[in-house]
C-alpha cells in the first residue's frame, strides 16, 4: 500500500532539496573535501534561516505594536530574544574549528563574505540602523537588492515603538513621529523624557522596554563574539570580500540600535 496522497515529513520540509545544498568547494577538483568545510557551510546556512525567522518575528512585533496588543508583543519579544541566544551559542560550535582547519579551505570562499548577507542588513534596517552605503554590494534588480530596498523604505521597529507609545498617551514629538522612514535612529531628549515618565508610571511597558534593551545587548554580544571568533580563527589577516577582517568588525562594537533606552539610565 502506498501513502502518496498523504503529506510526509520529508516532503513538508523539502528535505531532499534542503540536504542537497551543502556543497563543499574543496572537493570539486577530484580530491577529498576538507572535513571542516561542511560545518562551516551548515553553520552559516542555519544563521540565514534564523535571520529569516527573526525578520518574520520583528515584522509581527511591529504589527502587534500597531494593534496595541501588548501581551502578544511581549511574547514575540521573548521569542526573538531566545532565537538570538541560540545564534550566539552557535559560535561555540564554529569555534571548534581550528585555524588550520579553516585555512585548508578558506581560499575556496574567494570573494564570498558574511558582509554580503542581505538578510543581516535587513535586520539592521528593521531595527533602525539604516544607511545607503550597503546597497552597492547587491546587483541592481536582484532579489537581494529588492528585499533590502523594501526594508529600507519600511518603518523600523523603533519607529513603530514610538507610535505605540504615542497611542498610549505619552508625549512623543510630532517631528519624531513624522521622521522619514529611511532616516537612521537618532537619540532624542524629548523621547528620553517620555521614556523616563513611562518607567515611573507603567510597569507593564517597562517590561517591553527591558526586552528591547535585552535585544540591543544581545546584538552587541553577538557582534563581540563574532569578532573574537574571527580573531581566534584568522588573527590579524585580512577578511574575505576585501575587508580588514577583525579590525573591520571591531568598528561595529558598542553601537546601540536603541540609544534612548540606554541614555535614560543615568536619569531614572
Amino acid at each position: 500500500m502506498t501513502h502518496e496522497k498523504y503529506q510526509t515529513y520529508a516532503a513538508y520540509l523539502h528535505l531532499e532539496e534542503l540536504l542537497s545544498l551543502q556543497v563543499e568547494q574543496s572537493g570539486t577538483n577530484g580530491g577529498d573535501p576538507e572535513h571542516d568545510e561542511m560545518l562551516f557551510i551548515i553553520i552559516h546556512q542555519v544563521y540565514e534561516l534564523w535571520f529569516k525567522q527573526l525578520l518574520h518575528e520583528l515584522d509581527f512585533a511591529r504589527d502587534r505594536m500597531a494593534a496595541d496588543d501588548l501581551p502578544r508583543l511581549l511574547h514575540t519579544m521573548t521569542r526573538i530574544l531566545t532565537i538570538l541566544k541560540v545564534q550566539v551559542a552557535q559560535l561555540d560550535i564554529l569555534e571548534t574549528m581550528r585555524p588550520l582547519d579553516f585555512l585548508a579551505f578558506r581560499q575556496r570562499l574567494e570573494e564570498a563574505s558574511g558582509l554580503q548577507s542581505f538578510q543581516f542588513r535587513e535586520l539592521e534596517f528593521a531595527l533602525g540602523f539604516k544607511r545607503t552605503n550597503v546597497f552597492g554590494r547587491y546587483a541592481e534588480g536582484s532579489e537581494a537588492r529588492r528585499s533590502l530596498e523594501r526594508r529600507y523604505h519600511s518603518p523600523s521597529l523603533w519607529a513603530a515603538f514610538l507610535r505605540f507609545l504615542h497611542g498610549r498617551g505619552f508625549e512623543i514629538p510630532e517631528d519624531v513621529l513624522e521622521r522619514e522612514v529611511t532616516a537612521p535612529t537618532e537619540p532624542s531628549r524629548a523621547v528620553q523624557a517620555a521614556l523616563i515618565e513611562l518607567h515611573r508610571e507603567d510597569p507593564f511597558l517597562v517590561q517591553l522596554c527591558e526586552r528591547l534593551v535585552d535585544l540591543d545587548e544581545g546584538l552587541q554580544e553577538w557582534r563581540y563574539r563574532h569578532v573574537k571568533m574571527v580573531e581566534r580563527t584568522i588573527g590579524a589577516r585580512p577578511g574575505t570580500g576585501r575587508t580588514a577582517g577583525a579590525a573591520y568588525l571591531r568598528n561595529s562594537l558598542n553601537r546601540p540600535v536603541f540609544p534612548d533606552l540606554w541614555a535614560i539610565r543615568t536619569d531614572l
